[in-house]
């Protein structure tokens, strides 16, 4: 499904910020083709490298052309790149040099510091965004923040893959996504893969402008994520 202008609302309520309206809306539609246009154009004039993908096999083509084999990656956890088998391609077929991998043999108890310092600032970082606004700027949301300061300054080259359901009209509908879509689907996640009561947002980041070539961002005609 595509949308133009408001998306449709429903009469279910989302714990959110009290400065944003709680009318349940359906952030599951993805934006039509003039609004994914004005966004990717937006997303450029801030600097931001955009490709679009017409579904989840070209962009995991796509991402695999732009990263170097051989290079080294984290794969920041997100349920676009897993659907997509990019992040499996990445860390299993021995093509790339997989922090991921590195810091699941790591002990955390022992190597807390090393294991931060090897996700903050590998040559690649590759994830996914919450939401994206149609003036060009991406906001992701995080519990712990470990993907942050790759996104935020670290990584060399970061590469977010996104479906264009993620395209909001601004930052206050960049909140709103977040809290009534993002966390209960985050939490029941969390749930099921960590045995823990849920998720939270702790630490928000928002990136405005960038220096050019450093994100890239494939937006995907596809609903992937959350």
């Amino acid at each position: 499904m595509v949308r133009a202008g408001i998306r449709q609302r429903c009469s279910i309520h989302a714990m959110a910020p009290d400065s944003i309206e709680t009318d349940f809306m359906d952030w599951t539609i993805l934006a039509d083709e003039a609004t994914v246009e004005k966004t990717a154009d937006a997303l450029r004039e801030n600097g931001f490298e955009v490709f679009i993908a017409k579904d989840g096999s070209e962009a995991k083509r796509k991402a695999l052309e732009l990263i170097p084999e051989g290079s080294e990656v984290f794969t920041a956890t997100s349920t676009t790149a897993e659907q997509i088998g990019l992040a499996n391609q990445i860390n299993e077929s021995g093509k790339y040099v997989s922090i991921r991998k590195k810091l699941m043999s790591m002990d955390r108890n022992k190597e807390r510091a090393e294991m931060a310092r090897a996700s903050a600032a590998p040559e690649w970082t590759v994830g996914s965004v919450h939401a994206i606004t149609e003036d060009g700027k991406a906001i992701i949301a995080s519990g712990s923040g470990s993907q942050l300061p790759a996104y935020a300054y670290g990584s060399h080259h970061v590469l977010w893959i996104a479906g264009t359901h993620k395209i909001v009209k601004d930052l206050e509908h960049g909140f709103k996504r977040i809290y009534e879509h993002s966390l209960p689907l985050e939490s029941e996640r969390a749930r099921k893969a960590y045995g823990v009561p849920g998720s939270t947002v702790a630490k928000l980041l928002i990136i405005q402008k960038e220096h050019p070539g450093r994100i890239q961002i494939i937006l995907v005609k596809e609903v992937l994520g959350f």
